[in-house]
Formats: structure tokens, sequence, C-alpha cells
């Protein structure tokens, strides 16, 4: 079931309206009920991975907290991974496993090749499995307790606004709102409605638009170069954006309108200043997941002479996997790779480079210094995105060297200024960062509710109008829905 679609409209206000309506101790079985008819609308029987995922991971916890002994909760602890990543890594990473090793394989003329599996990648696995693990590194870390209440555990794992494409949540934030759940709000209510129709507009309005120019380039790479495959690429960032983002305001909005409080997942990531930046701002939930969970879980040798090469490393391999986990593909893994080192770069010269911005004067001039790290961490955020985008490794690399060939440039200009979808997109886009600098200078929700109830009114029901009659209205996937 799509945010974009007629029946998450109709479903919401059904689950809502019951919510409400039922005594405070069954709240949860029907947002639990609610939660596996959403994901079973995909494919019912995929449903199954989400209960055995639950069923692992209650019952190691339940087992980590009843033992004194610390080896012991570590192999039920490794037991958990096993089992989450072991069933990770069949459904996503199997063939392309496969497919890699019989790459070798046939070099070697070895004569053997493993076998491949038609597998449909169930929707959401990587989300809602890194979710219940982390429940289980928390218990036996002592971060929390075991949830001893399996329907309400089986809840916090199959949340229906994040389950497919996060945030991903910690058992720390969200169990405890669903232990106590609040009373109907109308502030609430307002409020995940403003973020819903936010969300919409980034999603509609700009990202599925900016994707039909974006798609023409990318799924015909030999047919174009110059201005347009730059443009393409760039137009995809914001695309990302608007889509991933847009999903995660739907997500928070629903979700408030229950009276449940989800992670900001997107600060701003457009004017980040750096790389390191960017990812702070990016996809937070899963940054912050990879940081606590694998980068300060790696091993070091603590000696001074060698510990920064050893955070070096375990840097490249935590962002190496952090672009694994964003698909079964060699681009996905240069992409990683490309991260972590340019982010091991970045903070061996950073010194270096505060010391020439000082010495030419720079710092005196906070515009001009903030304008030249958003034209850097752009450059190279969008020289990945030739890995991110396309549709395999080939690809990639034709679409980077024809970027640079500027023969028809003038041909090219023409058809793009000709072209409505990209101007309407581009002027959408210049709304956008005014709409995001003005909130974060001014609050512009309260802006607009200060306002008398006439102006407030004609705003909202604008705005909206405004989404339908401008919005791509076919129902197009969530781009984070693959991962």
């Amino acid at each position: 079931m799509l945010f974009n679609s007629l029946e998450f409209l109709l479903f919401l206000p059904l689950v809502v309206a019951l919510y409400f309506t039922l005594p405070v101790k069954w709240r949860w079985l029907l947002l639990l009920v609610a939660s596996y008819f959403f994901y079973m609308s995909w494919k019912a029987e995929y449903a199954i991975l989400i209960l055995f995922t639950t069923l692992v991971d209650y019952s190691v916890a339940i087992k980590i907290g009843n033992e004194l002994s610390k080896r012991k909760k570590k192999n039920w602890l490794l037991l958990s991974i096993l089992v989450n990543l072991g069933m990770l890594a069949g459904f996503k990473y199997l063939n392309f496993f496969s497919e890699s090793a019989n790459a070798l394989l046939q070099a070697s003329n070895s004569g053997y090749a493993f076998p491949l599996y038609q597998i449909l990648l169930p929707v959401g696995i990587s989300f809602f499995i890194f979710q219940s693990l982390s429940y289980t590194i928390d218990v036996y870390r002592g971060i929390r307790k075991p949830e001893k209440h399996f329907g309400k555990f089986a809840l916090y794992v199959s949340f229906f606004p994040q389950l497919v494409a996060g945030p991903i949540e910690r058992s720390t934030s969200l169990l405890p709102q669903i232990n106590n759940p609040r009373a109907f709000s109308e502030q609430n209510l307002i409020c995940g409605l403003k973020l819903m129709l936010w969300g919409f507009f980034k999603k509609l309005v700009i990202a599925d638009r900016l994707g039909m120019f974006v798609g023409l380039i990318y799924e015909n790479p030999a047919e174009y170069n110059g201005i347009p495959v730059i443009l393409a690429t760039l137009l995809f960032a914001i695309q990302l954006y608007c889509d991933f983002s847009g999903y995660t305001d739907i997500a928070r909005g629903s979700a408030r309108i229950l009276g449940y409080e989800l992670m900001i997942n997107f600060n701003r990531p457009l004017i980040a200043t750096s790389l390191r930046d960017f990812w702070n701002r990016w996809h937070i939930s899963l940054t912050t997941w990879f940081r606590d969970y694998l980068l300060y879980s790696l091993p070091y040798i603590k000696d001074k002479k060698i510990v920064q090469a050893k955070i070096y490393r375990n840097l490249v391999i935590t962002f190496l996997l952090m672009g694994l986990w964003h698909g079964a593909a060699w681009t996905f893994v240069l992409f990683g790779l490309f991260h972590g080192i340019m982010l091991v770069i970045e903070t061996i010269t950073e010194k270096p480079v505060a010391g020439f911005y000082q010495r030419m004067g720079i710092n005196k001039f906070p515009v001009l210094k903030k304008t030249i790290g958003i034209i850097y961490m752009i450059s190279l955020v969008v020289f990945s995105l030739f890995l991110f985008r396309a549709n395999n490794l080939s690809d990639s690399m034709l679409l980077l060297s024809n970027a640079f060939d500027f023969s028809n440039t003038a041909e090219a200009m023409k058809a793009i200024l000709k072209n409505l979808e990209v101007v309407f997109g581009i002027m959408m886009i210049v709304i956008l960062l005014w709409a995001e600098h003005f909130h974060a200078k001014h609050n512009l929700v309260r802006t607009i509710a200060s306002k008398p109830m006439i102006i407030r009114w004609t705003a909202y029901i604008g705005f909206i109008f405004f989404v339908l009659l401008f919005g791509v209205l076919h129902q197009e996937k969530f781009i984070y829905f693959q991962f």
C-alpha cells in the first residue's frame, strides 16, 4: 500500500477513527493488525518474515535478560545477528554473491557456476531487520530491559507508518510510546496533516516530476551527453531527497496523528558544507545506526601511533557496508567506498584547508565560505550519484564519460528550456529551498498559524489543490522501497 494511493487515504482515517474509539488497553492490538494488513497488501506471505524476526528477537532478548553469564548473553546476541543478517543476505544478496562468484569462476574456466534464484525482494526488509536487531543489541548492552509483552514488541517491529522505509526507530524511543499511548490531540492532528501535506508536495510535485527527466536520461545512457547528463544527475539528487524525505514527512505525520513521535530523518542536507555535514543531515536514522552498532563496535588497537589509521579503516568499512545496504550491486558498493574514502581524505585535510581559508581571508566572508562548502559537497554527492542511480556499472561509466562531452551543448540547452517538466521542476526546487530556509529562520508553520483564519484556510486549501493539480498522481513507488 503506497502512501500516495487512494487506498492509504482511506486506510489511515479508518485506523485513526477506530484507534481513538477503542479502550486504551486494546489500541496496540488494532495498530498491530493494521500494520500487518498494511504490509500484507504488498505480498501477504512475506509478513511471515516480519513475524519470524519478531519471534526470534523477542525470545533472544528475554534469554539475554535472564542470563547472568556474559558469554551466554553474547551467544544469544550472535544468534539474533546471524538469523537477522542471514535472512537479509538470503533474500537480498544471495544472487549478487552468486553472480560475482560466477564471474570469477568463468574467468578461471572452472566450468562450475553457482545457481541463481528468482527471489522477490521483500519490501522494507532492510528497515525492519535493522530496527529489530538494534533492540537485541540494546538489551545486550544493558541500555534497556527486555520487553515482556510480545504483542507490543511485535508492533514496535511492524509499526506501519515507518515499516517499509523508516525512519529506523530505536526501541528506547518507540516502545515507551507504545506502552503509554496518548489521548487524541487536535494539535497532533493538525501538525500531522501539515507534515503529510508537505511530504506529498515533495513527493508528487517535485520528486515524481523530476523523475520523468532523470529516468529518460538514465534509461538511455548512450543517447545523451554533456549538459543533459549533468543536469539529470543534479536533479536526481533533488529527486532522491524529495522522494525520501517526502516519505519520512508522511510517515511522521501519520504517526503524529496517532500520538506517536518519530525521529527527524533529514535536516536540510542540501545546504551541507562538507561530506561529513551531509551525512549528519541525510538519512539520520541509518547513519546513526551504522555509527552506534557498527563503527563504534569495530576493533582497533589502542596505540596512539596507529589508532587514527584504524579509525580511518573502520570508517571506510562502515560506509562500504552502508553502500551495500542500499542494494545488491557493485554500483552501491563503490558508492559507499567512495564516500568512505572521501570522508577520510576530508578528515585528514581539515586542518590544512582551515589554515588556507585563514591565510586567504575567506573566514572574513561567512557567506562565501558557506557557498564554497556547499559547492564542494554537491560536487562530491552528485559525482557519487552516477553510481547510485545507474542501472549497472557499465551504464555508470558510460554516463560519466558522456557527461564531459559538450559537443552539442547549444541544441541540448534549447531542448531543456523547451522541456516544461524540467523548467517547472526547477521552479518548485526554488520554492522548496526558500520554504526550508524561511522555516529554519522564522518557523513557516507557526507564521502561517498566526494569520487570521480566512488567510490560514485559504493557504491550506490552495496548497492542497496545488498539489492535486500539479502533482504526478499515477502512484510512483518511493525510491527507497527497493532497499
